[in-house]
């Protein structure tokens, strides 16, 4: 058994075919045959099942997938961090995001971090969920992912920054909403809102503050992200329940938006994903402090001793069930 049988191995119980795993990397399917043949006969069980449309892991097959991919990652980041410890300040940072994190949530923090570090390149990859951003961490070499944070998932560790209270965005002149810097979340629940993409997490726990005090919203205009329910809202095309983004000024008299508090709704939680944070590199955890440094004097830190969503215990949990995906 070798660290590339079990790399190929896992490939192919990602992939779900022999030939598309040969193919990407440069071999027969023989060869990558070879590689799970070797495993099995090691392990005495058989690890993969034929499918109609290409290959699955059997049940044995899955559990060494998940030692394997845990193992492999591991070794992956460790071998990354003995590289960048050798070169000292070079090397890189790679981050998982959403497609508007980093205009929100990062622009400062950049500047400042390639001022202070020229010679680290970092490198950002659109994700387009939280659920997304963990399989990016846990089967590539990312460092970090900047995700909304919820329900805690298996090999992941989630640490809190900031957190984002809800606000009611409608247009300057909605007569509705005239000479209001707040509204009650019931009052809401008349009027039809634009709703956040239905499968990010951000939206799942927008629901879940809503069912906490008993209400549900109504919807009839969906969206992608965070900004075009902005941007909708300011054409006077809908109202819209957003967080209140670090950038986003809550009166700005030359923009046709209002931004109204909701004080009621629980806020949002977001933050950072990683596998682990005692292995980081040096350049990926000081690109980390400097966003949280950076997102400190506009935003709110979660309270000391809560937990995101909910969830018992301090900032980082490392083990639990996945939850709905992103922003």
């Amino acid at each position: 058994m070798t660290l590339d049988d079990l790399r190929v191995f896992v490939a192919v119980c990602r992939a779900g075919s022999l030939s598309a795993v040969a193919r990407d990397l440069g071999c027969t399917q023989s060869a990558v045959s070879q590689h799970v043949k070797r495993l099995e006969r090691e392990t005495g069980v058989g690890l993969l099942e034929r499918q109609p449309r290409g290959v699955a892991p059997t049940p044995a097959g899955r559990v060494l997938e998940a030692a394997a991919a845990e193992g492999i990652a591991g070794l992956d980041l460790a071998l990354r961090r003995l590289r960048d410890l050798a070169d000292g300040e070079s090397g890189a940072v790679r981050v998982a995001t959403g497609a508007t994190t980093v205009r929100h949530f990062m622009a400062d923090a950049i500047v400042t971090f390639r001022r202070r570090h020229p010679r680290v390149n970092l490198e950002f990859r659109t994700e387009s969920s939280s659920r997304a951003c963990f399989d990016a961490l846990t089967g590539s070499d990312l460092d970090l992912a900047w995700i909304t944070l919820g329900p805690q998932v298996r090999g992941i560790e989630q640490r809190p920054v900031v957190e984002l209270p809800w606000l009611l965005a409608v247009r300057a002149d909605d007569d509705r909403f005239a000479d209001r810097t707040a509204v009650s979340a019931a009052s809401l629940t008349e009027l039809p809102l634009i709703r956040l993409p239905p499968n990010s997490t951000s939206a799942a726990q927008l629901e879940t503050a809503c069912a906490d005090l008993g209400l549900r919203f109504s919807y009839d205009t969906g969206v992608a992200d965070w900004d075009t329910a902005l941007l909708l809202a300011e054409l006077g095309l809908g109202r819209a329940v957003v967080p209140a983004l670090p950038d986003l000024p809550i009166s700005d008299p030359r923009r046709p938006l209002r931004l109204l508090r909701i004080p009621e709704l629980r806020p949002l939680t977001v933050g950072w994903a990683v596998r682990r944070w005692d292995a980081l590199t040096p350049p990926a955890r000081a690109f980390a402090d400097t966003v949280a440094a950076a997102l400190s004097p506009r935003t709110s830190p979660p309270p000391p001793g809560r937990s995101p969503a909910g969830s018992p215990g301090g900032g980082a949990s490392s083990t639990g069930s996945d939850g709905p995906p992103s922003r």
